[in-house]
């Protein structure tokens, strides 16, 4: 029996040729970061932020920072995926509408807030592996949403990050953790590459 969601995990593949006619509106990019914001985040912190940078002008700015890749240009949109700094005191208004909802009793807030406080706010660098996890499994999370919506996509580090910061006015807290082209595909991309056999990847203990 095919499995759907499994289907589209293995058949995914980085593009690297895009269709540079092919638009996305606003609503299927809303609706793309709406799914990526479904991931997981630690204690619900949801410290992520998505630019999506898909007029002429944005692309002009962002491709000579990003190593001249095409893809940026070509690719209907390329998302700068952000990660935030840990920022603990966040988390009432972030457990705010589960405590409305009545799924989390209001008595339960601190009990998530006082433990993150005390695994990040003292520690800069677990503050900042959290900002690129949480960027990480929202970019990913679009990465599968885009596939399974008949578009490829493409993750990139090639940028220079202190401009892109610059460039597009991040905050002070943001990291940019990576670049992520979505776009209709065009004739020329490789189907997904080989992984490493099980037996050098897997142990059972």
């Amino acid at each position: 029996m095919t499995n759907a969601v499994i289907e589209t995990i293995l058949s995914r593949s980085a593009a690297k040729y895009y269709d540079p006619a092919a638009t996305l509106s606003d609503d299927e990019i809303r609706e793309l970061v709406r799914i990526g914001t479904t991931a997981p985040t630690s204690f619900h912190l949801q410290n992520w932020r998505f630019i999506a940078v898909r007029t002429r002008e944005a692309k002009a700015r962002l491709r000579p920072i990003a190593w001249n890749q095409p893809a940026i240009t070509d690719a209907a949109v390329t998302f700068i995926v952000c990660g935030q700094l840990v920022e603990t005191s966040v988390i009432p208004a972030r457990l705010a509408p589960l405590v409305e909802l009545g799924v989390m009793p209001p008595a339960m807030v601190a009990d998530w807030e006082i433990p993150a406080r005390d695994l990040y706010m003292a520690f800069p660098q677990r503050r900042r592996d959290e900002a690129v996890r949480t960027a990480t499994f929202g970019a990913a999370t679009i990465v599968y949403a885009a596939r399974s919506l008949g578009l490829g996509s493409t993750p990139m580090i090639g940028f220079d990050a202190d401009a892109v910061h610059r460039e597009f006015g991040l905050a002070e807290d943001e990291l940019p953790v990576m670049l992520l082209c979505v776009g209709k595909e065009r004739a020329g991309n490789w189907a997904q590459k080989p992984r490493r056999p099980l037996a050098e990847v897997l142990d059972f203990v």
